[in-house]
C-alpha cells in the first residue's frame, strides 16, 4: 500500500510540470510576438524617417540649386550695376567736359563779339577819314585843273594826302581782313557751341530718362504698396495721396492709421533709393495743399503754415525712418494750387493732398 501511494505522488507532480512548461513556452511566444512587432514597428518608424531624409535632402539639393542659380543672378545684376554706374560716371564726365568746353566757347565767342564791334568802330572811323581827306584830295586837284598855280608846300601836302590815303586804304584793307577771320572764327564758334550744346542735352536728357525708370518703379510699387486705392492717384510726375487718410482736420499730426500708410512708404523708397545709382542726385518733394476754406488758428493762422506743418511732419517721419535727410524736402502752398476749381466738398476734397515727387535735385 505504502509503495503504491509512492507512486501515485510521483505521477501527480508532471501534469503541474507540463502546465509550467507551456506557461512557459506562452510567455516566450508572446514576448517573441512582442519582439516582432516592436520591430516591424521599427522598421517601418526608421523607413519612414529614411524616406523623410531622402525628401529633405531632395529640397536641400533642389534649395542649393536655387541659391546656385540666385547668386548668378545676382553676380549678373551687380555686373550690370557696375557697368551701368561706370557708363553714367563716363556720361557725367563727359557732360561736365562738355559744359566747360561750351562755356570756354560762349566766353570766346563773346570775346568775339567785342573785338568785332570794336573792329568795325575803327572801320567806321576810318571811312569817315578817308571820305575826308579824299574831299580835301578832290579840292586839291580841282583847283589844278583850274589852272591855278600851288606852291611847293601845297604840293608837298597833297602827295602827303596821298599817301595817307594809301596808307588808311591798306588799314582798312587789313581791318576788314581782321573782320573776315573774325567772323569766320566766329560761325565756327557759333557751330561748336549748337554742338556742345546738343551733346549736353543728350547727357542731360540720359540723366532725367533715368531717374524717370526709377520714378516710374516708386510709383509702381507705392501704388501696390498701399492697395491700389481709387483715392490715391498719378498727376503727371507726382504721386498724389489726399490728406484725410493722413491728418485729422485743421491738423498736422499724423493719424493713427496713417503710421501703415507711411511705413509703406518708407520701405517702397528704402528698396528704391537702394537701387539709384550714387551719381544720380535725387531728392524726394513733399508737397502740402489745402482747399480753399481759410483756417485762422494760433498754431496755423492760414493754409501756408497748415499745409508746410503736414510736408514737415511727413518728412520727419520718414527721417526716423532712416530716409537721409539730404534726399527730402518739404513743401507748402496752401490753397493756391488746386487740382479741381470747383465750390463742392467733393472738389475741396480733391485739392487737400500731399503730393510726392521724385526728381533731380
Amino acid at each position: 500500500m505504502r509503495s503504491l501511494a509512492a507512486r501515485r505522488r510521483g505521477l501527480d507532480i508532471w501534469p503541474g510540470f507540463v502546465d509550467a512548461l507551456t506557461s512557459l513556452i506562452m510567455v516566450m511566444v508572446f514576448v517573441l510576438m512582442l519582439f516582432a512587432i516592436g520591430q516591424f514597428v521599427l522598421s517601418d518608424s526608421l523607413a519612414g524617417k529614411n524616406r523623410a531624409l531622402d525628401d529633405l535632402n531632395a529640397r536641400v539639393a533642389e534649395l542649393a540649386k536655387t541659391l546656385s542659380l540666385a547668386q548668378n543672378t545676382n553676380r549678373a545684376l551687380d555686373t550690370k550695376v557696375n557697368e551701368l554706374s561706370a557708363s553714367l560716371g563716363s556720361a557725367t564726365t563727359e557732360r561736365d567736359s562738355f559744359k566747360t568746353a561750351l562755356d570756354a566757347a560762349q566766353a570766346q565767342a563773346a570775346q568775339l563779339s567785342t573785338d568785332i564791334g570794336a573792329l568795325q568802330a575803327l572801320k567806321a572811323q576810318l571811312e569817315a577819314e578817308v571820305a575826308r581827306l579824299a574831299g580835301e584830295l578832290g579840292t586839291s586837284q580841282d583847283e589844278v585843273a583850274k589852272g591855278k598855280e600851288l606852291s611847293t608846300q601845297q604840293i608837298a601836302q597833297i602827295e602827303l594826302l596821298n599817301r595817307q590815303l594809301a596808307a588808311l586804304n591798306a588799314q582798312l584793307a587789313q581791318i576788314q581782313a581782321a573782320l573776315d577771320v573774325a567772323n569766320k572764327d566766329a560761325k565756327a564758334k557759333d557751330v561748336k557751341i549748337a554742338d556742345l550744346g546738343k551733346q549736353l542735352n543728350i547727357a542731360l536728357a540720359n540723366r532725367v530718362g533715368e531717374l524717370e525708370r526709377y520714378r516710374s518703379e516708386f510709383f509702381g510699387r507705392l501704388r501696390q504698396a498701399l492697395g491700389n486705392r481709387p483715392d490715391v492717384r498719378i498727376v503727371g510726375d507726382r504721386f498724389v495721396v489726399p490728406t484725410d487718410i493722413l491728418f485729422d482736420t485743421a491738423s498736422a499730426e499724423l493719424s493713427g492709421p496713417a503710421a501703415e500708410q507711411m511705413q509703406k512708404l518708407a520701405d517702397t523708397l528704402k528698396e528704391v533709393s537702394a537701387e539709384i545709382p550714387s551719381t544720380v542726385d535725387w531728392v524726394l518733394r513733399i508737397d502740402g495743399h489745402t482747399d480753399r476754406r481759410p483756417i485762422h488758428t494760433d498754431r496755423f493762422p492760414s493754409n501756408w503754415e497748415l499745409s508746410s506743418a503736414r510736408a514737415v511732419s511727413i518728412v520727419k517721419y520718414l527721417v526716423v525712418q532712416g530716409i537721409p535727410a539730404p534726399r527730402l524736402s518739404a513743401n507748402g502752398f496752401g490753397e493756391f494750387q488746386p487740382l479741381d476749381a470747383g465750390e463742392t466738398p467733393e472738389s475741396w476734397a480733391k485739392n487737400r493732398r500731399i503730393e510726392i515727387q521724385l526728381t533731380n535735385r
